[in-house]
Formats: structure tokens, C-alpha cells, sequence
């Protein structure tokens, strides 16, 4: 590899282990694909193994591994994807979120993406395996924060905003509207009705609520509170 490639670390053991003996076009290929390779890995450090194998070496397939989670090696041999890929251009370029297994056990959720030449062959496959073992903890601790009470799912408890005056003529207005009347010309039932409905959904909280009540509808503010009971 050139030299700017390997002051930048842009291989683990370096393209040159294998020498030049691929086509110069699938050799340029894959070497672009070690820089995706890199970067994925250190955008996920101790969390995504990402693996680059060049197909064109079976034996010795591994050309990079950022993140080594499985213990595997620059070049070591392809995967059965590997072999099932170089037996058939048809297998399919991309397999996505499959279950997997490193090898002391940790479940891993991994993804194979074939990278295939001009010519229609695959030369090379980035894999991408997550340590999920990781997340599960996470996972959960994040479900126990945000489950809330079902014994009170079905209707809030209270609003966790300040219920303005504006906000308060509206609910007036909007429930005599209902009614096809003003909130001065509801009748008494229809007003001690309004007013224990803006008390549950929490209007007397705010301050002097009782008393812009009492003068849209035309009442005192002790009638309001009578009302309220």
C-alpha cells in the first residue's frame, strides 16, 4: 500500500501481505472499501467488529479487521458467505441483520455486503458484526425509564404546562359554543358543568383561574368555587 495509506493506518497488516497479483482495477476496489471499513470501525469502537475479505484469496481472505471482537487475524480464511459468493455471482450481494455468534458465545447481529467487480465477480465482502450483548443491558434499563403506571394510562394525572388565561377563554368559549350560547348565557347546570370540567383538566392551577372564570361567565368567584365541589 502506498505510503500515505499506511501513515494514515488505513490497513491492519496492509494490502502489500498479499502483493499485487489481483487486476489492478478490483485491487483499487477493494482498497477503497478498506477505507470504508476503517471508518465504520472507528465510528463504533468495542462495539461493531467490521471485517474486509478479499475473495480473490479464500485462504487467506481477511485483508481487515477493525474493532476485533472475534479473535480472528489478518489472513485468516473466508466465511461460508465467502465461499457461497465466489461459488455463485447470483448469491445475493446483501444480507442484512442476520442472527450470528462470536465465538465465546456473545449473540452478534451482523450484515455482509458483497462488493463485486466490473466483470460481475465478487472480489472482495465488508461485514459488519454487532455485539448486541452489549445493548441488551441498555436496552432494558432504557424500557424500565420510560414504562409508565397502566393503572393510570388511560387519562393523564396532570398537565405539565401553565395554563394561560388566553388558553382558559378558549375552553370557555369552545364549551358554550357547543351549546350554541356565550359563557354569560349558559345556564347554571351548564356553568357548574364547565366549570368541573376545567378543573380536572387542571385550569385552577394557574393563578387567579377562579377569577377570570367568575367574570367570563359572568358569576362570582365564590359561586365558581361552589361550583367546583
Amino acid at each position: 500500500m502506498d505510503s500515505e495509506s499506511t501513515e494514515d493506518g488505513v490497513v491492519e497488516g496492509g494490502a502489500d501481505a498479499y502483493g499485487s497479483d489481483g487486476d489492478g482495477a478490483d485491487e483499487h476496489l477493494i482498497r477503497e472499501t478498506e477505507k470504508i471499513a476503517v471508518a465504520l470501525g472507528r465510528m463504533f469502537p468495542g462495539l461493531c467488529e467490521v471485517v474486509l475479505h478479499d475473495l480473490r484469496h479464500p485462504d487467506h481472505a481477511i485483508r481487515a479487521i477493525e474493532n476485533n471482537l472475534s479473535g480472528r487475524r489478518v489472513g485468516d480464511s473466508a466465511t461460508e458467505l465467502g465461499l457461497a459468493r465466489i461459488a455463485d455471482p447470483q448469491y445475493p450481494s446483501v444480507i442484512q441483520n442476520y442472527p450470528n455468534q462470536f465465538p465465546d458465545g456473545r449473540p452478534a447481529k451482523s450484515t455482509s455486503i458483497g462488493i463485486k467487480n466490473a466483470a460481475g465477480e465478487y472480489v472482495a465482502a465488508l461485514c459488519l458484526n454487532l455485539d448486541v450483548s452489549v445493548l441488551s443491558p441498555v436496552t432494558l434499563a432504557l424500557s424500565n425509564l420510560v414504562a409508565t403506571d397502566t393503572e393510570h394510562r388511560d387519562r393523564p394525572l396532570e398537565s405539565l404546562r401553565d395554563r394561560t388565561a388566553r388558553e382558559l377563554r378558549q375552553a370557555v368559549e369552545a364549551r358554550a359554543a357547543e351549546r350554541a350560547a356565550t359563557p354569560r348565557s349558559l345556564s347554571r347546570d351548564d356553568k357548574k358543568a364547565l366549570v368541573r370540567q376545567l378543573q380536572r383538566d387542571g385550569y385552577f392551577d394557574s393563578r387567579d383561574a377562579a377569577q377570570t372564570i367568575a367574570d367570563l361567565l359572568g358569576v362570582s368567584r365564590a359561586t365558581v368555587y361552589n361550583y367546583a365541589k
